[in-house]
């Protein structure tokens, strides 16, 4: 829920702090009073582009300030997919708008962007105006609703990924067909450059282990020469340095080497290190013997690696590859294409065949898709009669319509909503016949029925009200508090009637400073809270008559 919002420099509010309770909260203030600036701020936090005009003072910036406590775990994978911090559900969302235009978003202190912040933000809180009743009148917005009461399970997310799948299929079919058809019209130098590399026959790595075995036959006659050299110096020969370095140790063991080392040198003695030394050198002779007899000078088989060399460098050359292993990869593609031109490719019979089961199994989940949301429809249709008549829309005549068509990724349904107000009208698509006092009444009554399927901690009403009043205000303000019974509800405001529902009053006014007047809001205590009831009854003459109506509201006794 929505804890506390704050908001310097921006329009006609210098600062002001706003702490907000659970249950239901209802905000009032004159006209101009600054309710709908407060609203314009909240709407940088859903990600709304801002305009440095809204800056109260040029020379300094504007911050925006949601504190969101109780968030739903759900919301958890979004943050750390996007490596945000997860405070147990305590969520900050700030936006800053600069002097010079710019604007900046954090989520947990954390800088995001304009679309992850709306991404976020729709999941905290849904701001709801008679501005967003046009919403009600689209078919992707009217079939969400049917979808909340249809009770789907996983099988909609099912269909969801089947169909996503599906799609991807579908485009690397027509991407294998246009080549197909690309490849058709060049088969013949594609045929040719395939039968070149063919015969080339060209293998991973080959070309590789061909230019170290050149190096080495190439130079066979110099290594092996100063190979045997080296051998000679280190090896089992007289004067050699194995042999001199056996000597020394032999040397060394008739004479008492602790009376000239005692303590001064620790760890191995010089006769040690000698036999060690002997060691390595043995070791070295016996691997540069080995690689003696690995050098043979082979002349027949250097021209044979040269020659298959030079095709390999030739190809490379031609085709415009840097190295065999791309050769290998051409004679690959250019293989698949020129199969898939002869209508044999591999890729794409299996694709095809892939696509022909998802398909069946989108048409399976479609069907039993539209089977509950045909049921839901009716099930929709009854309830937002039964709520929307009380509130003053007596003849109401309401019907969700379902037609299937072609399958989409939302199934294969289509859902209209249609209505009339008056008796014996013809059925007519909502948006031709509602009004805004009417779509209002009827956006309601579908909060007040989904709020418990809604998963939003906070639903804000801007002056939803608006083109009602008395006994219809009364219930659409009963409407409104039931609907906080499952969510943190706030309300702005004009009726009495529906002020008067709230567990929390705050009030937005005007107040004159030297130089400019600035808005602030203020809670409003018991004695304060029937003085804004009386004056949104009476006006600005506040009588006796509208303080006792005004506590009657309240449910307040006269002593009270």
């Amino acid at each position: 829920m929505l804890d506390r919002l704050t908001i310097s420099n921006y329009a006609l509010i210098d600062r002001l702090e706003v702490n907000f309770t659970n249950g239901f909260s209802i905000i009032t203030g004159d006209t101009g009073a600054g309710k709908s600036v407060m609203m314009g701020a909240l709407s940088l936090l859903m990600g709304n582009r801002a305009d440095m005009k809204v800056l109260a003072h040029n020379e300094g910036r504007s911050v925006i300030e949601g504190v969101f406590s109780n968030v739903a775990p759900s919301l958890r994978t979004a943050f750390d997919d996007n490596q945000l911090d997860w405070n147990d559900g305590y969520v900050i969302v700030r936006r800053e708008i600069n002097p010079n235009g710019r604007s900046r978003a954090f989520i947990n202190d954390s800088p995001v962007t304009l679309p992850l912040l709306e991404e976020i933000s729709s999941s905290l809180v849904d701001v709801h105006s008679q501005h967003s009743n046009r919403l009600l009148s689209m078919s992707s917005y009217q079939r969400n609703i049917i979808d909340i009461f249809a009770e789907h399970g996983g099988e909609l997310e099912e269909y969801h990924r089947k169909f996503r799948e599906f799609a991807e299929i579908r485009r690397k079919l027509k991407s294998l067909r246009e080549e197909a058809e690309r490849n058709k019209e060049n088969r013949e130098l594609l045929a040719f450059q395939l039968s070149q590399l063919d015969k080339l026959n060209p293998r991973l790595g080959e070309l590789k282990e061909i230019e170290r075995e050149f190096d080495l036959l190439s130079d066979a006659d110099e290594m092996r020469g100063k190979l045997q050299e080296a051998a000679g110096l280190t090896g089992e020969y007289d004067m050699s340095a194995m042999m001199n370095v056996s000597a020394a140790a032999e040397l060394l063991s008739g004479v008492n080497m602790s009376l000239l080392e005692g303590e001064i040198r620790e760890g191995e003695s010089i006769a040690e290190r000698l036999r060690s030394l002997y060691v390595e050198l043995k070791d070295v002779s016996e691997t540069l013997n080995g690689y003696l007899s690995q050098i043979e000078a082979d002349p027949v088989r250097l021209m044979n690696i040269t020659a298959r060399m030079n095709r390999y460098h030739e190809a490379c050359k031609r085709f415009k590859v840097s190295d065999g292993d791309e050769l290998v990869a051409l004679r690959d593609e250019l293989r698949r294409r020129v199969s898939g031109a002869d209508g044999s490719n591999e890729e794409f019979i299996e694709l095809e065949k892939k696509g022909k089961l998802l398909g069946q199994d989108l048409k399976r989940l479609a069907n039993s898709i539209s089977e509950r949301r045909i049921r839901s429809a009716q099930f929709f249709s009854s309830e937002l009669v039964n709520r929307a008549r009380p509130l003053g829309l007596k003849n109401l005549t309401f019907e969700a319509r379902i037609s299937q068509g072609k399958l989409t990724i939302d199934g294969a349904d289509s859902v209209e909503f249609f209505c009339s107000f008056n008796k014996n009208q013809e059925l007519m698509p909502l948006a031709k016949v509602a009004s805004g006092g009417e779509m209002s009444r009827l956006t309601l009554c579908i909060k007040a029925m989904v709020a418990g399927n809604m998963k939003l901690p906070t639903v804000i009403f801007d002056e939803i009200d608006t083109g009602v009043s008395g006994e219809i205000a009364d219930k659409m303000g009963d409407m409104m508090r039931s609907v906080a019974e499952e969510m943190q509800v706030i309300a702005i405001t004009h009726l009495p009637q529906v002020a008067a529902k709230g567990d929390n009053h705050y009030l937005v006014y005007k107040r004159d400073l030297e130089d400019r007047t600035v808005s602030s809001v203020k809670e409003l205590n018991r004695e304060e809270r029937v003085m804004e009831v009386a004056r949104m009854l009476s006006g600005s003459e506040i009588n006796a008559a509208a303080l006792e109506n005004a506590r009657s509201l309240l449910g307040m006794s006269v002593d009270d």
